[in-house]
């Protein structure tokens, strides 16, 4: 028999577990603590994680996603939601879901106790996340995280590859 990842946890186990303590550096008032139950059930595909902002401070920072999909879902407090640029209250069975491309999004905990969600979505291992506020992007490759100035960033077309003109049939920038 091989070992098998454990499928149920029940909530007096996950209480009980450590936090995982995340500041994005990026983002001073950031102060997130994390439980990943999707890691410790074995999954591989799919981040699952419970997170827990403590009163006055921040998830990460206003951000996007290229290429992996998240989703949160406010277990227990309140909260503030930035969503492309318009501010919502949030609380417990509120659901926000993020598409990819995803329209930016920021969550803070401006009230006196902690604000408690599940998030969750894909672990492609590659994805591209984009600052607005700040005029950065993050590139995650599963292996480093990349900081990047926009500023910086050059697109390039077919034709800088091609001297002679792409090949027939070549689609891109």
């Amino acid at each position: 028999m091989t070992d098998q990842p454990k499928p149920l946890w029940t909530a007096a186990e996950i209480a009980a577990l450590p936090e995982v303590h995340i500041r994005h550096p990026l983002n001073p008032a950031s102060d997130v603590h994390l439980r990943p139950v999707g890691q410790m059930a074995g999954l591989r595909r799919l981040a699952l994680t419970i997170a827990r902002v403590p009163p006055g401070r921040e998830s990460f920072i206003y951000h996007a996603h290229e290429r992996d999909e998240e989703f949160l879902v406010i277990l227990s407090g309140r909260g503030r939601a930035l969503i492309d640029g318009r501010e919502h209250e949030v609380g417990a069975g509120d659901i926000m879901a993020f598409p990819t491309p995803s329209v930016a999004h920021h969550l803070a905990n401006p009230y006196e106790e902690d604000l408690v969600y599940l998030m969750g979505g894909e672990r492609s291992g590659l994805d591209v996340g984009t600052f607005p506020g700040i005029g950065k992007r993050i590139l995650f490759t599963g292996r480093e995280i990349l900081l990047l100035d926009e500023a910086d960033i050059r697109k390039l077309s077919l034709a800088e590859f091609f001297p002679d003109g792409p090949p027939a049939g070549a689609t891109g920038p």
